[in-house]
């Protein structure tokens, strides 16, 4: 079976999200091919329903349904729905002689089938991080289609991230400035391939929103951090979300103090800098770099022991002029005798000082 994943907006992490997310799955893929903002991934069989609620960093999901050819084309079922007027938009992955043909067998199908159909162009607009824009579906669009290389499928589920951001806002204690977003989490849980069932820690877990997505894919968390405000958001947020007791725990303290307890993953932001108005000087950013430093390797050495598999966590990736930088991750495996895995994965937004650089380690 061949689908096709349609990339937010930090394509790399995207890609690695995915690819974390199957192997966590134990799902074997055959094949894989990236073309513009989307990827092809032919697996041995169905996937699931629902992977792109799990998802952070994935617009969409579409099932390939054949090859781009009149033959394979009339064997399949385009539409199935009941409405006799419908719009339509069609992705286009391909070339234009592909993309082409498929525009206009669907006019000539939705005709013979005595259709009221319209296609409509992607009107939707999404800034990537490199800075290129690319056209989305937006408005109302009953289906949509795509073509990818010779392939043509239909998309079958697409991130409800209107539903995901309003739970954010409504949960009773927000730090826009110093919280990940719910997809970022989302997608660092994805990375640490932690099951259903198993535990992650988050040493620096603020108001709670990486044990929030941990929750809601039906993993055990437990939080500390040494605020005490922010644990007290923490355990109000939870509460609100309904979850039982018995699967989480937030404690107040220094991470580098408590006694770890045994967990699956450590999946971590800290507490990146302090919020700045401008860009730091080169001597700010290497002492803003040097204390990052020196606070992970401290916290990594007291809690690497406890970890069974991986070590998912953000650093400073700091603005300056012509380029960013970032933390020594030389020396922080040097100074834990930790593996890299993966990284570093940039994420950041136009214009802000601070992003984030991403890094999967293990024992």
């Amino acid at each position: 079976m061949k689908y096709v994943f349609i990339l937010g907006r930090n394509p790399e992490l995207s890609i690695a999200e995915i690819f974390s997310y199957f192997k966590k799955q134990a799902k074997k893929i055959i094949s894989s091919k990236i073309i513009k903002n989307s990827v092809l991934i032919e697996f041995e069989d169905k996937i699931e329903k629902g992977v792109v609620d799990n998802l952070g960093g994935t617009l969409a999901i579409g099932e390939v349904l054949c090859e781009i050819e009149l033959k394979e084309l009339n064997k399949q079922e385009i539409y199935s729905g009941t409405k006799n007027n419908i719009n339509y938009v069609v992705w286009n992955f391909s070339d234009e002689e592909h993309e082409k043909s498929a525009s206009e067998y669907l006019k000539k199908r939705f005709k013979e089938e005595r259709l009221k159909a319209s296609e409509k162009n992607l009107t939707g607009s999404l800034e990537l991080q490199e800075g290129k824009t690319i056209r989305i579906s937006s408005g109302l669009i009953d289906e949509e289609y795509f073509v990818f290389d010779r392939f043509f499928g239909k998309i079958i589920e697409k991130c409800d991230y209107k539903t995901l951001e309003a739970r954010d806002m409504k949960k009773p204690e927000r730090r826009h400035e110093l919280s990940i977003s719910p997809r970022l989490a989302k997608t660092m849980i994805n990375l640490s391939q932690t099951k259903k069932g198993e535990t992650i820690l988050d040493p620096f877990c603020g108001i709670g929103t990486i044990l929030i997505e941990a929750l809601n894919q039906g993993i055990n968390a437990v939080g500390i951090d040494k605020d005490e405000t922010a644990v007290s958001g923490a355990k109000k947020n939870l509460e609100w979300f309904k979850f039982s007791k018995n699967n989480y725990k937030i404690l107040l303290g220094d991470s580098g103090n408590i006694k770890p307890e045994k967990v699956n993953a450590i999946v971590t932001e800290p507490n990146l800098v302090q919020i700045l108005k401008k860009m730091p000087s080169k001597e700010e950013a290497e002492k803003i770099l040097e204390k990052y430093e020196c606070l992970m390797i401290r916290i990594l050495n007291h809690l690497k022991n406890s970890v069974s598999r991986k070590i998912v966590f953000t650093s400073p990736l700091i603005d300056q002029k012509s380029k960013r930088v970032s933390c020594n991750i030389k020396k922080i495996l040097e100074k834990t005798r930790l593996k890299l895995i993966k990284g570093p994965i940039p994420e950041y937004r136009k214009g802000q000082i601070v992003g984030r650089n991403i890094f999967v380690l293990e024992r």
